[in-house]
């Protein structure tokens, strides 16, 4: 009998983390919060526990927002009850996702590196 190569808690995560975008953007717009998108969410095997990994638009903003949406938990999990068909909806645990970030500041440092001397590209192709 062939083994899955996914497990339920993948299955609601990604479905998760599509309820929640949506909520999330809605709460936002409602609550007057920094603007912040879900961009991940990680969920425990027993589905008692959802990491939800948020990016803002102005970093500076990001603490406030994740403080916001903290708060905002119990309301945004009873939404996300309505909206899910689960018999038990995780605890939502909300953190600053900081790899875009991060991303960027390395595509940054990349693109300020200075040319490489001429010769050197061409001594490298010849070996």
């Amino acid at each position: 009998m062939p083994t899955k190569s996914f497990h339920r808690s993948d299955r609601v995560s990604a479905q998760l983390r599509r309820e929640l975008g949506k909520l999330v953007h809605e709460f936002v717009r409602e609550h007057g919060l920094p603007s912040v998108s879900v961009s991940d969410v990680e969920v425990t095997r027993d589905l008692a526990h959802a990491k939800v990994f948020v990016t803002a638009l102005m970093q500076e903003k990001s603490a406030e927002a994740v403080k916001d949406l903290k708060e905002l938990s119990p309301q945004i999990r009873y939404q996300l009850g309505k909206a899910m068909k689960l018999r038990h909806v995780p605890e939502l645990h909300f953190h600053y996702d900081d790899s875009v970030d991060r991303g960027e500041r390395i595509e940054n440092l990349l693109r300020d590196l200075p040319p490489p001397p001429a010769g050197e590209d061409e001594d490298e192709e010849n070996k």
